[in-house]
């Protein structure tokens, strides 16, 4: 099995526990192969922490989960020093993060310190304790679920964490059919026992680097630059796209047309993981707000206004 195959068969297992949602799974799924960390938002109960086991599962990934309350400390986290008397040094304990995939359950509920302990650990990969700097393994990825701000016990994520997540996917209600079957197989378990491992870590890395190698043209690179600078300058937003925004865009662009067989980007995988990528990064002024706006009408706009290239195949690259 080709590797782009075995990330097509993880979606396809992935589905057979969360029932319903291949949309969601698919952009997990690219968020991943663009080595990108995941926020999937929605009400309690929909499956979100049941997606991150079956995608541990499906490849063959270490996986942790921390429900993140508000006694949750970042030693928890990132790990912790404790003196052995016996050699009298002290002795590194590693923390929930030294895994290969990263569950943080409701990240909403926990403090700001504790959040910002996974600043580091979503852009390099690494923690620090006590002035030693640890890579963590690899292939790396943080999964976190939040309840919408407003739910009891929730706070909103600063800016800059939210950042550092490559996508937001909503999960949403099942549909009636995928809700009959949920109860047809309870217990819960019974769901991810349905999934089996089709890879494992190597083929991620192997996967992520090909990824990597997909080609972009000068043209589909404007094209983000422009439509990030767009959400700039609107009028309706108080906060636009960063340049690590446009990194996201591009790195999912590129996991798209991997997972279409293409060996380039064209300007629809822009489109199609644009709102994604975007839609938690961006913010309403007060004004915008009051007026009935939302950040779904102003991506809407912006798509829409933005010229598109036209999607030809490149004579060079890849």
């Amino acid at each position: 099995m080709q590797t782009r195959e075995k990330a097509l068969a993880v979606t396809a297992e992935v589905g057979k526990a969360v029932l319903g949602k291949p949309e969601a799974i698919l952009k997990i799924m690219m968020a991943m192969l663009a080595r990108g960390h995941v926020l999937v938002e929605d009400i309690p109960g929909v499956g979100k922490t049941t997606l991150a086991q079956a995608f541990a599962r499906a490849m063959q990934l270490t996986q942790n989960r921390v429900q993140f309350t508000p006694d949750v400390l970042p030693s928890d986290i990132v790990g912790f020093s404790l003196y052995q008397k016996e050699t009298g040094k002290f002795v590194y304990h590693p923390g929930a993060v030294a895994c290969n995939l990263f569950l943080a359950d409701e990240i909403n509920r926990t403090s700001a310190r504790t959040q910002s302990a996974l600043l580091e650990v979503m852009e390099e990969g690494a923690v620090t304790v006590d002035g030693v700097t640890r890579k963590l393994p690899q292939p790396f990825t943080v999964m976190a679920t939040e309840n919408p701000v407003g739910s009891i016990g929730t706070q909103m994520l600063p800016e800059s964490q939210l950042d550092r997540f490559m996508v937001c996917v909503v999960m949403g209600y099942p549909d009636t059919e995928a809700e009959m079957e949920i109860l047809t197989r309870q217990p819960r378990h019974g769901l991810l026992d349905r999934v089996q491992p089709v890879m494992d870590q190597n083929d991620l890395l192997t996967m992520q680097a090909e990824v990597d190698n997909i080609y972009m043209s000068e043209e589909i690179l404007r094209y983000i630059v422009e439509l990030s600078q767009a959400t700039r300058k609107d009028a309706r937003l108080a906060l636009g796209l960063s340049p690590r925004a446009s990194l996201a865009v591009a790195g999912m662009a590129r996991a798209a047309a991997y997972l279409s067989g293409r060996e380039f980007v064209v300007p629809q995988d822009v489109t199609a993981i644009f709102a994604d990528t975007a839609h938690h990064r961006l913010s309403l002024t007060e004004q915008a707000r009051t007026g009935g706006e939302t950040v779904e009408n102003v991506i809407a706009d912006v798509l829409h206004t933005v010229p598109r290239p036209r999607p030809e195949k490149p004579t060079h690259g890849r």
